[in-house]
């Protein structure tokens, strides 16, 4: 299995004591920290009350995962669909634009945030999904890395506990002191994710690059999203 901490493209441990760049606080083009639409998910998921930095972050982070069906078919060309003000009153999304959500979110409290992007390949792929994507690999699949108490954490916040249940895989948790990244097996022993290339971390997404090399690798799939988008397929 590929070790997400290891690398040269890699920072060193995750759980080591390390200064953030600035740039991991300042609202960005697509993770814009300072969008009301940002704002207003925060407040709801965050309620009433004095709250400590590692229990913000869980509750955005449980609120990202659950609040926003994970839906692989959403996969979008149209740039605007990244923007996290956008993102925050989508019903339903794929990894990238839920990790994009929660490092806004993030930022918005004053949490050092980046976005995170690495291939895996899933060995559960449904096969409709795999006619579409004509492999199992994923590349690009969005996480989160975050800072709390000097420390760096990475969490994936995409497949909500709806979806986990209904594909025996336990939902991932996150205590605010460890990684919550995807599993690589799944309720019942079998193999799941497995992490194959990091391509590291990003105050904000290089977002052309991704989206060139999803119209290499995934024209079927993108076509379908797009015609899924205007109502001409089924659901």
């Amino acid at each position: 299995m590929f070790d997400l901490y290891g690398g040269p493209e890699l920072h060193p441990s995750s759980h080591s004591r390390q200064e953030p760049p600035a740039a991991y606080l300042e609202p960005a083009d697509y993770v814009q920290s300072d969008a009301p639409e940002v704002a207003e998910f925060v407040a709801a998921a965050l309620g009433e009350g004095a709250l400590s930095d590692e229990d913000k972050a869980i509750r955005l982070y449980e609120a990202v995962r659950d609040r926003i069906r994970y839906d692989p078919y959403s996969i979008s060309t149209d740039p605007d669909d990244y923007h996290a003000g956008r993102i925050a009153g989508f019903a339903s999304t794929f990894c990238i634009p839920k990790a994009i959500l929660l490092a806004a979110c993030l930022r918005h409290v004053g949490i050092p945030a980046a976005v995170g992007f690495a291939d895996v390949r899933n060995h559960l792929n449904t096969p409709r999904l795999r006619s579409l994507m004509k492999n199992e690999l994923f590349i690009y699949h969005a996480y989160v890395a975050l800072w709390l108490d000097g420390r760096r954490l990475k969490v994936t916040p995409a497949f909500d506990s709806e979806m986990c249940a209904k594909h025996d895989v336990r939902p991932l948790t996150f205590d605010g002191r460890t990684d919550a990244l995807l599993h690589e097996f799944d309720a019942g022993g079998r193999r799941h994710m497995e992490y194959v290339r990091d391509h590291g971390i990003y105050a904000d997404p290089p977002l052309e690059e991704i989206l060139g090399a999803f119209a290499e690798a995934y024209p079927a799939l993108i076509e379908w999203a797009a015609q899924k988008k205007k109502g001409r397929t089924a659901p």
